[in-house]
């Protein structure tokens, strides 16, 4: 359920990237208009990740994720029906605080109910989920919106959403986690940001997410315009390459755990992961943007590849890192700088694409930032292991 949710949330925050070709012509906006719509989201999203973050640790976290399922689904459908830059900047907005739960959710159950040597592949399946969102948001999108319109498309998207919801009621978690929580009082935003892997982890997913959302954000409109790309081959291209992200993400991450079950570390084996996709995905990168039109397909989709070796363990190195009591903060935390990527990387490739009028620049800025990524997840996180909170007790909450 939590794969689908994730599956869901990407498709829905990706989709307006796939219009953006059609959007920019129907509200006659600027490829500088068109970088703050698309960075929009991110601006209540990021912002509300420390409290969502404090939501899941303070109440019951199969609750909040529902809600913020709810609200993020009727935003979808909303944008439909709208017209007006500021109207469709508004419920973007709207967007970005409901789909703001979901991660420090994803965090607070798989820490809670996972042990160790699963979480690998426990959060792999999330990876696959925002790995196929795009895929499947860019690949049937991509073509059902050059058959009936965008507008439709966002219309039937959220409102069948929704439906996610009855199973969800039906089966979410329930019942003593399988993994003990500590009986300490869950630690505080401060105690946290002592930890220099907080740090660490933070600046690692800022990277990692820059990646993510440029790739999201203009890797259709980059298909369409500079590589000439029609509606229906961008959408082929860029749903191989998230689908081939899921699949590589989920090996790996059944990979990570069986290293680990074999008597690895978990600071060896989620470092290598997270530090050589990083490095991976900047070298295929720069091959992508010099090379010409066929090998630049392959290396685009190896440079997704490479994003979904580093992600099917970067989250298990957070749930680690703060155990089942801090999980929901922390993973706000890191999601709040993780995801301030995602106002950077659209507005600022609008810039350089209106100031160079091309592409070269905006890739290269990625790779670099890739860079900077492997060397935050392997050097500045400390030993992935769970940190020693030194607090009063408590009595533990029932689940």
């Amino acid at each position: 359920m939590l794969g689908l949710s994730v599956f869901i949330n990407y498709i829905d925050r990706g989709n307006l990237s796939i219009a953006a070709p059609l959007l920019k012509d129907e509200f006659g906006l600027s490829a500088s208009q068109l970088g703050i719509l698309l960075s929009s989201f991110f601006w209540t999203y990021a912002c509300f990740q420390i409290v969502s973050g404090w939501l899941v640790d303070r109440f019951d976290v199969k609750w909040v994720m529902g809600v913020g399922f709810f609200l993020w689904s009727t935003a979808t459908a909303v944008t439909g029906v709208v017209h007006g830059f500021a109207v469709l900047l508004a419920v973007r907005l709207v967007l970005g605080v409901g789909e703001s739960v979901a991660y420090p959710s994803y965090s607070k159950i798989l820490a809670r109910h996972f042990p160790e040597e699963h979480r690998g592949f426990a959060n792999s399946v999330i990876v696959a989920g925002f790995a196929c969102g795009p895929g499947f948001g860019m690949f049937a999108g991509g073509m059902l919106m050059a058959r009936f319109g965008w507008r439709s498309f966002f219309v039937v998207l959220g409102l069948g959403s929704l439906v996610w919801l009855l199973p969800w009621f039906k089966w979410m978690p329930r019942g003593q986690p399988a993994v003990a929580e500590r009986l300490t009082q869950a630690p505080g935003i401060p105690e946290i940001l002592r930890q220099r892997s907080a740090w660490g982890t933070c600046a690692g997913l800022f990277c990692t997410n820059y990646l993510v959302y440029f790739l999201i954000t203009w890797l259709p409109f980059y298909l369409v315009r500079e590589r000439h790309f029609s509606m229906e081959k961008m959408a082929k291209v860029a749903g191989v390459s998230y689908l081939s992200a899921a699949v590589i993400a989920t090996l790996c991450g059944r990979l990570s755990d069986r290293w680990i079950a074999g008597g690895g570390t978990p600071t060896r084996v989620r470092k290598t992961f997270t530090g050589v996709g990083m490095t991976c995905a900047a070298i295929f990168l720069v091959s992508c943007v010099v090379a010409g039109p066929a090998l630049s397909i392959a290396m685009l989709i190896l440079a997704t590849i490479s994003l979904g070796v580093c992600a099917s363990n970067m989250w298990a190195i957070t749930q680690t890192l703060a155990g089942p009591q801090a999980a929901g903060r922390w993973t706000g935390v890191q999601n709040f700088v993780g995801n301030l990527s995602g106002v950077v990387a659209p507005a600022l490739t609008g810039f350089v694409v209106d100031r160079t009028g091309q592409f070269f620049w905006p890739f290269a800025i990625t790779a670099g930032v890739c860079l900077l990524g492997a060397i935050s997840w392997v050097f500045a996180v400390g030993p992935v292991k769970q940190v020693e909170w030194k607090l009063q007790p408590r009595f533990l909450r029932e689940t």
